[in-house]
This record gives structure tokens, sequence and C-alpha cells, in this order.
């Protein structure tokens, strides 16, 4: 009897075994598409960013859910072969500080690296390339590693440890995560070519503005500033520095500098051998350092690059050779400048070079044409109105033997020489025409004030003493220089008309970035309730340059005016 019910209970069993095989198997199936399910949709949102940082954030927090992580991370690798970025997931910022300074690719991280190949471990631990954790670290025992590709070229690798359920990491784990990281590596190029092209149209506005201020004449100090403000904003630099070959030597000047120390930069003549920019310059090619304070390259000036770290240097070249050097820093313990950042800089670099070289080009053109329309003007002075002011005063000395009464006869021979004054004028002005901007070597400021000194000798009576200090003919800008010469020429014709005096001494100095005229006279001094438009003139004069006129009374009586302005006005 009971053997004939055991064996009638025997199907049933069997059923019921098949039944929960068969529910085993269902619910494997629906884990298994659940899973897969969570994959396209992890792939999916890895896909949809293209902000660089945010992709690697996502793929990291994909890759944690995925395999069921307690803890995830994802660690770039450098041009060094080591960690050079360290995403974490699981560990908060208390935690972070705890453990201290992020890992740079020792131990079972560095493995990955040496080794890009997926790694499963059940205890961490137990690895020969395993050598502990810091103190504040949280426990970790199981491990799943797989290296992230993009193209041929190792990217990074994504790190995952602590399986939730406590069990070790499966193949379908190891599967799953792997097929992440193919996903995460089409992702990341994507990215890249995104932020590259984000950075190119960068480069490109701030081509088109530099480019545009220098064609359209604007200040060429503020276009300067423009190359260096773009090239720090773009490449997150915290120091420009732009240089410039200083004609007929071997040395570049430090022409603008903006940012961290920049005082310590800014005007600085050195030679190029033996400065950062110096070896850019000779080299012809960009030239980079991972710690510009101790560049054994640098070698002379004064302590200038403290506190910074990474640097680079590239030649602003056009087909005529090297026009400058821009260079770049940011502080120690940044990142170092990459090859493609480099590339930009340098592309930067040399259209900036050809802009500036249009511009002076254009502006030599320019410069041309009114130097033609000025030799125009004179010769029309010359051959008209001197012709014809000497033909009036001629005909006015001829006309005075017939003017009986002395009175009338006077008056006519005051507007004769009224009309010789105005002929030695339009002389003058002929002149100025002909030789203005001809250059340094032809017509420096030395001559020209000690021709206007000679040219008021007449109206004083006396020739004045001349005193000149500095590079007065290669430092001081024409312009500044046509403000010298008539400043100098109406001070010594209010000397003439109000001083009575019997003497005067001029004294032109030029250092400090600065330019200052004195001059002294021992006259009456200025009288009260005279004409002042002269002296507005030269004051409005000084203030247009961003200087200043000051009028004294030296110890011993007379008048001392002093006229200075800086030679260069900030941009």
């Amino acid at each position: 009897m009971g053997s004939a019910e055991s064996a009638r209970n025997l199907p049933r069993l069997q059923l019921d075994e098949l039944l929960d095989e068969l529910q085993l198997r269902i619910d494997a199936v629906r884990g298994t598409q659940d899973r897969v399910h969570s994959l396209l949709e992890a792939v999916l949102s890895v896909g949809r960013e293209l902000d660089l940082p945010q992709v690697l954030r996502r793929i990291v927090e994909a890759a944690v859910v995925l395999v069921d992580a307690e803890y995830g991370a994802l660690g770039v690798i450098g041009e060094d072969r080591r960690l050079a970025e360290f995403l974490t997931v699981g560990v908060d910022e208390e935690q972070t500080a705890a453990i201290g300074a992020l890992p740079c690719g020792h131990g079972i991280l560095g493995e990955l690296i040496r080794h890009p190949e997926p790694l499963r471990l059940a205890e961490l631990s137990e690895h020969a390339a395993s050598y502990g954790f810091p103190a504040e670290h949280p426990p970790m025992h199981s491990f799943l590693g797989v290296p992230i590709r993009v193209r041929d070229e190792v990217f990074g690798n994504l790190y995952l440890t602590q399986k939730r359920s406590g069990e070790e990491f499966d193949g379908e784990d190891e599967t799953v995560l792997s097929t992440l990281a193919v996903a995460a590596g089409v992702a990341i190029e994507n990215a890249r070519l995104y932020e590259e092209a984000r950075h190119r149209q960068r480069w490109l506005e701030a081509n088109a503005e530099v480019t545009q201020g220098l064609l359209s004449g604007v200040d060429e100090t503020r276009v300067l500033g423009l190359i260096v403000g773009h090239a720090r904003r773009l490449l997150a630099a915290d120091l420009g520095v732009l240089a410039l070959p200083v004609e007929g030597t071997a040395d570049l000047q430090m022409a603008l500098a903006d940012g961290t120390d920049a005082e310590a930069h800014r005007g600085l003549v050195l030679p190029c051998q033996g400065s950062f920019a110096g070896a850019a310059f000779l080299a012809s090619e960009a030239v980079t350092s991972v710690d510009v304070e101790n560049d054994p390259r640098i070698t002379l000036g004064p302590t200038r690059w403290t506190g910074l770290g990474p640097a680079v240097a590239v030649p602003m070249r056009t087909g005529e050779g090297v026009q400058g050097v821009l260079s770049l820093a940011r502080v120690a313990g940044s990142a170092p400048f990459t090859p493609v950042e480099t590339d930009m800089l340098l592309g930067f670099a040399g259209q900036a070079a050809i802009a500036m070289k249009l511009a002076e080009r254009r502006r030599d053109a320019e410069q041309l044409a009114l130097l033609e329309d000025r030799d125009r003007i004179a010769r029309d002075l010359h051959d008209l109105a001197i012709q014809r002011l000497f033909a009036a005063g001629m005909s006015l000395q001829s006309t005075m033997r017939f003017v009986p009464h002395s009175e009338g006869s006077e008056r006519l021979l005051r507007v004769v020489d009224d009309l010789d004054d105005t002929i030695r004028i339009i002389r003058s002005t002929i002149f100025g025409l002909r030789s203005h901007e001809a250059g340094p070597a032809a017509q420096g400021l030395r001559v020209r004030t000690a021709r206007t000194v000679e040219e008021a000798v007449p109206a004083l009576g006396f020739t004045p003493s001349l005193r000149t200090e500095g590079l007065v003919d290669t430092d001081v800008p024409y312009e500044v220089a046509d403000d010298v010469v008539a400043v100098l020429a109406e001070a010594l014709s209010n000397t003439a008309r109000h001083a009575r005096a019997r003497g005067a001494e001029i004294s032109l100095a030029v250092g400090s970035g600065r330019l200052t005229l004195t001059v002294t006279d021992d006259g009456v001094g200025i009288p009260e309730g005279g004409r002042r438009s002269g002296l507005r003139n030269l004051s409005e004069r000084a203030g247009k340059r961003g200087g200043e006129l000051a009028l004294e009374v030296p110890p011993g009586g007379g008048t001392r005016l002093v006229w200075s302005v800086p030679l260069r006005q900030d941009a």
C-alpha cells in the first residue's frame, strides 16, 4: 500500500522540480533581459552627453549600477603613464579628504595601466601588486577592472570594488563592464571631438578679433593685450607674457605681461640665450616646461617665476622670421600644457604675427601716401604762397617812396616785416612737412630741439643753454617728439615776448618711461592778467598724453616751466 502511494507521488515530485527549474530559468532569462536593458540604457545615457567631464562621471555611475558594486572609479592615464585624473563614486567628500592625495597609478591600479586587460579578483589583498590602502580608506575585497580604449589608445581604466551581494564579480559582470567600456570609448571620442571643435571655434573668434583690431588701426598696445588675454583665457593660464625683439640686438623686451606677478616681467629686456622666451625665439618652435621656476634654460634676469609650474612659449612666426614670443604659465601643481593646447597656441600666435605684419605694411603704405601728400602741399606752398607773399613784400617796399608821410611809411615797413615773418613761418612749415617721420637717423629729436632753439635766438637776443639726458632719439615716439618741439617753441616765444630775460636754460630728459622738458629763464615772471592761451595749449597737450604742466618760480626769480608726459600710455 505504501509503495503504491510512493509510486503515485513520484511523478508529482518530478513535475514540481521541473516547474521550479523552469521558474529559475525564466527568472534567469528575465534577469538577463533586465540587465541587457540596463546596459542599453547606460550606453544611451553615456552617449547622450558631449561635455567630457560629464561623460566620464556618467560612465562611472553607470558601471557601479550595472555590476552592483559599492565603489567605482575611472582613472584617466596621462602622458607619463600615470593617472592624471581619478573620478570616484561611493566615496563622499569627507572620506576623500581623510584618505588624502588621490592615487597616481601604483599597486593594483597600476597593474591595469601596465597590462590593459580585464582583471577580476576575489580578494584584492592577495594579488602580488597589492600593497594595502591608506589608513582612512574604506575596506575593499572583490575587484573588477577593465580598460577603456579610444581608437587604438588606452584612455583609462574602470575600477569596481566590493560587490554589494558579498559575492565575487563573475564572468557576466566582466562582459557587461567590457561592453560598457567599448561604448564609453566611443562617447569619450565624441566628447573629445566636440570639445576640440569648440576650442577651435574660440581660437578662430580670438584670431578674428585680433586681426580686426590690428587692421582697423586700434592702438597696437591694446591689440597686444588682446593677444595675451585671449591666450590666457582659452588655456586657463595664470600668467601671459608677450616678448618682442629689440631691433639691432639679440635681446627680447617683455612688451606686455598680464596675470600673476606680471610686474616682475613687464618691461624687462633679456638676451635670448638664458631666457625661457628666448629659447622659443632661437629654436623657432614651441618649448614647454613642467616646472618653469626651476627650468635650467633660465639663467639670466631677476627672479620672476616664483610659484609657477607648467609653462609654454611659442614663436610668433611669419614667412619673414620670428616676430615675437608668446609665453603662458600656470601655478605650480596645475596640469601641464598638452600637445593639442600647444599646437593651438602656436597657430594662434602665428596668425597674430601675420596680422601684425599686415598692419605694419598697411601703416607703411599709408605713411608713404601721407608723405607724398605733404610733399605736394610743400611744393604748392613754396611755388604759390611764398612767391606771391615775396612779390607783395617787394611791391610794398617799392611803394614806400611814394608815401610822403612818415607814419604811413612806418606802417608799410611793419607790414613788410610781417610778410617776412610769414614767409619764414611757411618755410619752416614746409621743412617740417618734408622731414616729418623721416626717422631718427635723418632727423632725431636732439636735432629738432637744437634747431628750435636756434630759430628763437633772434627774438630772444641771446642763446639759451641746452642739455639733453637719456635716449632722446630712440625712446621718444614721433608723436611725443612733435609735441616737445611745439611746446619748446611756444615756451621760448613766451620768454621772448613777456619775460625780458637775459638768459635761459633748457633741459630735455628721458628716463623711467617719462619725458620731461624744463625751460627756466631769469626774467620778470608771468605778468598778472596776461593772456594765458599759450600756456593753456601746453597744458592741454600734456593732458592728452596723460602728463602735466607745472609753472614754478626758481629761488633767484624768473620762471621755470616743467612739461612732463609718459612715453607710452596704457591701453
